[in-house]
């Protein structure tokens, strides 16, 4: 689905760009993830980072107990990626605004879930299928409307419910997902779009039309943007979500789920001596 080499090249020339705050959603990552790591009471000595977007993360494990025998970060959209992960090696993954450009999240998920030592810990985010709705109507509607045809302008991303089936698909224990959404305004719709290639974040289908985008094309969507997602000041507004995934490497040490018929109590008695202990305690004297 993705051109690798195109998702490379939009990130190489977004490193050479001046971004002027353009690394917000990068940023919102990265505070969201010192407060889950906080969270974690375990430290993980070896730790492989994938993603090739956005700061060294080195600082912020290292604040938190973990790489302190080694941190390696890996670049999924480079050739034989995966022989950087050796199975059962690392004790904790991390995978930073990655998933979003994958063609195949099952196998990344599933590389990922094979080099876990037993009770690892994989920790993801990535940008949500949620995300960007209205530039993604707006560019389609424009396009269709000047040229009688319209190409994908914008990533499908993963939806929320996909992410959930795919950690449980792989084989990760213990999955856990939420998210984050993250609404910014903008002066118009072009502002959005520098913003975008400033994040490496433009279009990197490898169906992508090679069409430009004409001036009355960008116009027309900006003016439909404007129509559909404006305040009343005139500015317009995005939504960026972030998904979060966590899961972990199968252990024997892990709590596992109760087998069906095992509870030793009723849901039914639990309610009805709930029933009974309220009502109780609404009797007057």
């Amino acid at each position: 689905m993705f051109d690798s080499r195109q998702v490379r090249a939009r990130r190489r020339r977004a490193e050479n760009m001046s971004n002027n705050g353009a690394d917000f959603l990068a940023r919102l990552v990265i505070d969201d993830m010192d407060d889950r790591l906080a969270g974690i009471t375990r430290t993980f000595p070896n730790v492989k980072l994938i993603g090739a977007r956005g700061p060294d993360l080195t600082p912020l494990l290292h604040k938190h107990g973990h790489g302190q025998t080694d941190i390696e970060r890996l670049d999924a959209h480079s050739d034989g990626w995966t022989d950087a992960l050796p199975q059962s090696e690392s004790d904790l993954i991390v995978s930073f605004l990655d998933l979003q450009d994958v063609s195949d999240p099952a196998a990344y998920l599933s590389a990922c879930r094979r080099a876990l030592k037993p009770d690892g810990l994989f920790l993801g985010a990535f940008i949500g299928g949620e995300s960007l709705g209205g530039l993604r109507e707006a560019l389609l509607l424009a396009e269709t409307e000047k040229r009688d045809g319209a190409s994908p302008r914008v990533h499908p991303a993963i939806a929320l419910r996909d992410a959930g089936a795919l950690l449980q698909h792989v084989g990760f224990a213990l999955p856990v997902i939420d998210r984050e959404t993250t609404t910014v305004r903008y002066d118009s719709l072009i502002n959005l779009m520098a913003d975008l290639r400033a994040m490496g974040a433009t279009n990197a289908l490898a169906a992508r039309s090679r069409l430009p985008l004409t001036r009355g094309i960008l116009g027309r969507a900006a003016q439909i943007y404007q129509e559909r997602n404006s305040d009343p000041d005139g500015r317009v507004r995005a939504v960026f979500e972030i998904i979060w995934l966590s899961g972990w490497a199968p252990d024997q040490s892990q709590q596992k789920p109760l087998a069906p018929g095992s509870a030793k109590a009723s849901l039914a008695e639990a309610l009805r001596q709930a029933d009974e202990t309220a009502g109780s305690q609404d009797r007057e004297p």
